[in-house]
């Protein structure tokens, strides 16, 4: 079992035409992409990059379970921040945390936007077996 007792990774972006509907709202769907950019720049800053790993290893992240809970619209040209806080992590399965705030102009203020669970499994590319999340991730994990 693994508790994270370190601050949550943010990754920032912005939000562009694509991601919105006619009215420049983000299209509700897209939080989960963010989510996944998110969780994507995480493992590349503990020096992971996913490609690399099913090559190497043979095993891929799959998303098991989701629950989003959105509380307030991000627009067209907002500066999103999301984070990714590992709340637990066993030998083949992943939970994380994820958050979606919108930054003040002036950058000194945060409103939360969306929040999430993604639970997260280690699988055989192939054959989409189970596996245990390779050692040099597991090892990687902030605590």
């Amino acid at each position: 079992m693994h508790e994270n007792a370190s601050p949550p990774f943010r990754f920032q972006m912005r939000v562009y035409w694509e991601d919105t509907d006619a009215g420049g709202v983000v299209f509700y769907a897209n939080y989960l992409k963010f989510f996944e950019r998110a969780r994507t720049e995480w493992l590349r800053s503990l020096g992971h990059q996913q490609e690399a790993m099913r090559a190497e290893t043979g095993v891929v992240f799959i998303v098991t379970d989701t629950t989003v809970r959105y509380l307030r619209p991000a627009r067209l040209d907002d500066l999103i921040a999301v984070t990714v806080d590992v709340k637990h992590a066993g030998r083949a399965q992943m939970t994380i945390a994820q958050q979606a705030f919108r930054h003040s102009a002036d950058g000194a203020a945060q409103e939360l936007l969306a929040e999430g669970t993604i639970r997260i499994g280690c699988v055989d590319a192939g054959t989409f077996k189970p596996q245990r999340i390779p050692n040099s991730i597991a090892q990687s994990l902030p605590t």
